[in-house]
């Protein structure tokens, strides 16, 4: 592994520890297990057919170190696209020219597509034909879910391989390793148990930054010592791995969602404030825990509605910092209400019923009678006014002649809901009374 780029500069700490063989990768265990699809790639010579493979996994797991081994181990070109920068242009220009190189050398090349997920479709689709026929070996890099972000054609063409985010145990050994190896910092500096701790608790599982930390340390460190205080310095923050637009997103908005339907507040809390740690639009949450309030609560705290239409009001006038108080105010009045999902259930079974055809004819004295000549059809005509009728309640036919016998709100005996149950139990016997 070189220790400095083209231009004879120094390179990074995270490029110059870059693992050179198979056994240096740390916390891809099943991934390169023997026999797996990635370690048969790996071990593949410069003869062999090399399929394609996918790699996704969140920053800092090793993805750009696995393409540049399947190149080296394979004595294959190298070549690496990033989807932020390269056009269609660009990827054709590649592809003729590893194509080029197969015809005239016997030399393979393995094309590296970082953040692959960037590209469009049509970008996407120009890599097929090199990919079809072998002309290049595809490693492309994500850290979004391929089945959504990446085309079909080219999944089915492809291993689909998941890198792990680093444990803790991991990141440590990578960062005591990068302090005593001749590639990192050669133990020329003196790095302390605390500071190595605080590097590994901020990193969040992503190598990169753990060694972009210890090296912005280390720069810093007086005396050759790195002390809790340096390290503290270099990493304010720890990381959140979370992406507005994919995995994360939906994976910790499910977690948010779920832990408040298991009234558990304090997990509920955990995952509100990732997402506004990480920068989730606040609205967005407050929406949720709207729907989650019928949803999940509906009829047995109906007092949580308003609870959550309030804090989406005020999120909306007072905005972040202050919107997470907000927030949590409602996530935890959610969390600890009794649950119920019998509104969601009732309206699901109306609406199934609907389109399946369960509709039937309005009652005739249930019929619009505003205009002339509806009360010589019947319209209205034997319509019984509440109002009329003691406690309110008149004995008198609502639903469809064909659904008499449907029931979809079935209200539990939870919380508020148990007085509901009562409340529907007397109607009936109110509506039996008045038609005797």
């Amino acid at each position: 592994m070189t220790l400095f780029d083209d231009r004879g500069v120094r390179a990074p700490l995270a490029a110059r520890m870059r693992p050179t063989t198979i056994d240096e990768v740390l916390g891809q265990g099943l991934a390169l297990a023997q026999g797996s699809p990635l370690r048969s790639l790996l071990q593949s010579t410069q003869d062999s057919s090399v399929v394609s493979v996918i790699l996704w996994g969140p920053p800092g797991t090793g993805k750009t170190t696995v393409a540049t081994l399947l190149s080296t181990m394979s004595g294959r070109h190298f070549v690496e696209l990033s989807a932020v920068t390269a056009g269609v242009k660009d990827v054709r220009e590649v592809i003729e020219r590893a194509r080029s190189s197969a015809s005239v050398t016997g030399r393979g090349t393995v094309l590296f597509v970082d953040e692959v997920h960037r590209f469009s479709k049509s970008q996407q689709d120009a890599l097929l034909p090199a990919v079809e026929n072998g002309w290049v070996t595809l490693v492309a890099a994500t850290t979004e879910n391929p089945s959504f972000s990446v085309i079909a054609p080219l999944l089915s063409r492809s291993v689909m391989v998941i890198l792990r985010t680093l444990t803790d145990h991991d990141v440590d050994l990578l960062v005591r390793r990068a302090i005593a190896d001749p590639r990192g910092l050669d133990a020329a500096v003196e790095v302390s148990d605390d500071a190595i701790d605080h590097l590994v608790r901020t990193a969040g599982g992503d190598a990169r930054r753990a060694l972009t930390g210890l090296e912005a340390a280390a720069l810093a460190a007086r005396d050759g010592v790195v002390g809790l205080a340096e390290a503290e310095a270099a990493v304010q923050q720890a990381a959140i791995v979370y992406d507005r637009d994919g995995d994360q997103h939906y994976d910790v908005t499910s977690a948010f969602i779920k832990s408040v339907r298991g009234s558990d507040p304090d997990a509920a809390l955990h995952y509100l404030a990732r997402m506004l740690e990480a920068g989730e639009d606040p609205r967005f949450i407050a929406r949720r825990l709207m729907i989650v309030a019928s949803e999940d609560i509906g009829m047995a705290d109906s007092s949580v509605l308003q609870t959550a239409v309030a804090a989406a009001q005020a999120v909306a006038m007072v905005g972040m910092p202050e919107a997470q108080i907000i927030l949590a105010h409602a996530t935890i009045h959610a969390a600890l209400a009794p649950k119920s999902n019998a509104v969601v259930m009732a309206v699901g079974e109306a609406t199934a019923e609907v389109r399946a055809g369960g509709v039937g004819r309005v009652p005739i004295h249930l019929r619009d009678a505003h205009y002339p000549g509806a009360r010589t059809l019947g319209h209205g005509v034997e319509y019984l006014y509440p109002h009329d009728h003691p406690g309110g309640v008149a004995a008198q036919q609502y639903l469809p002649d064909e659904l008499l016998a449907r029931t979809y709100y079935r209200p539990t005996r939870h919380g508020a809901e148990a007085a509901w149950a009562d409340v529907l139990t007397r109607l009936s016997a109110s509506r039996t009374q008045s038609a005797d």
